[in-house]
């Protein structure tokens, strides 16, 4: 299977979730990386969106909240190329009603081979990582011949 690439600019674009029982730690963390996330385009799903653009005084794109469809507006970002990172405070031990939309997203960000955080500790050495302000190529896997396949 041959691969393809796609450019990462240095100025990211990132998504940034959170579970209800998880947006304080996510805010915590926002704030403590506030200089470092100002240099990027924001993006986050319902409440954690507005939390964070008031905490951290900078823009964010507010999407839906993840119960209503903002987990699969980031999956559609992701998939048409529009989102580079995602991170994402998820709380293990709560199951919640959008469980499958948040398997997708997960998903997604596998597929298209998307750097990724679920915790703070992931987060932090995603965020100090020097690929994460400059420009960075990430191979893409070639689906031709999943899309080619005989049905």
């Amino acid at each position: 299977m041959m691969s393809h690439s796609k450019t990462l600019h240095a100025r990211k674009r990132i998504a940034l979730i959170a579970h209800d029982h998880k947006k304080a730690e996510l805010l915590e963390w926002a704030v403590y990386n506030k200089t470092v996330l100002a240099r990027h385009e924001l993006y986050a799903t319902g409440t954690t969106g507005k939390l964070l653009e008031e905490s951290l005084d900078v823009s964010v794109r507010k999407l839906l909240s993840g119960p209503l469809g903002g987990d699969q507006q980031i999956g559609a970002a992701v998939a048409e190329g529009r989102i580079d990172v995602i991170i994402f405070f998820w709380d293990p031990m709560e199951a919640l009603p959008h469980d499958p939309d948040i398997k997708a997203l997960l998903r997604l960000g596998v597929v298209w081979n998307i750097p990724m955080a679920s915790n703070r500790a992931s987060a932090d050495f995603l965020m100090t990582s020097p690929l994460m302000h400059q420009e960075y190529t990430a191979s893409l896997p070639d689906y031709s011949l999943y899309l080619g396949r005989k049905m």
